[in-house]
């Protein structure tokens, strides 16, 4: 392994023991990076952001290029390369893949405790050979996309070519139950109630297009219909386009 210098961009809550979080679960600082921790048989394992290793370097290596959906969906091909913002970042893992992949990102995330898990794993990533290139195309900010993304996008000095959103999708009571990481997120951030006004603001600020994540079989967000859909096995695409990103 190889270690490098390299200045990664991020406007967060620096000081983990200011951040709230609901009883039961707490942040913990370890040679190993920064991690959630709560009762394993309610939320698993703790939770951490890992770009250099583990599941992002396999996929870092063997994903598929630009022919992975969500590179598709966001306009990536051959001699483009939009600049896309991430308008609900959770853990970084379609961020990464689109920066892996040569698009400049930002990342915006409105929960402080995830928001401070992506800074620690923007640093380490940043430090290793491997990675560094990539952290360096992924600019991070903490705060609310359906509230402020025009000051957010602004903040960074960014161009919103693509925006891309993957709100979280309200559960049914009698579904399984919930993966053990999204039981958690909901107990930080809830469902996405205002998922139609983060769509609206991003349909404002997108100069391109917006890209919605779904479950195959959910309905669109509340709003103006889309114009093209992908499909996957387990999700779609939703895609509403303003104009061509090829010039």
């Amino acid at each position: 392994m190889s270690f490098v210098k390299s200045p990664v961009e991020t406007k967060v809550e620096s000081d983990v023991e200011c951040i709230a979080l609901p009883d039961g679960l707490r942040l913990v600082q370890s040679d190993d990076g920064l991690a959630l921790v709560g009762d394993e048989k309610r939320y698993g394992k703790p939770l951490s952001v890992d770009f250099v290793a583990g599941k992002a370097a396999h996929r870092r290596r063997f994903g598929g290029g630009r022919g992975q959906l969500v590179a598709k969906a966001c306009g990536l091909a051959k001699g483009v390369s939009p600049s896309i913002v991430d308008a609900t970042a959770g853990l970084g893992r379609d961020a990464f893949v689109l920066a892996s992949l040569g698009a400049q990102v930002l990342l915006i995330e409105r929960v402080a405790a995830i928001a401070a898990l992506l800074e620690d794993g923007l640093k380490r990533a940043s430090r290793h050979s491997d990675t560094a290139d990539i952290a360096a195309r992924m600019t991070l900010r903490n705060g609310d996309a359906a509230q402020s993304l025009a000051a957010l996008v602004a903040s960074a000095h960014f161009a919103p070519q693509v925006i891309h959103l993957d709100p979280m999708f309200p559960h049914r009571e009698k579904s399984a139950l919930v993966k053990k990481e999204m039981r958690l997120f909901r107990e930080l951030a809830g469902d996405d109630d205002d998922a139609p006004r983060l769509l609206e603001a991003a349909l404002d600020v997108a100069t391109h297009r917006v890209v919605v994540k779904r479950p195959r079989k959910a309905p669109p967000i509340e709003g103006p219909a889309p114009q093209h859909t992908l499909e996957g096995k387990t999700s779609r695409y939703d895609l509403y386009v303003h104009r061509s990103l090829v010039r």
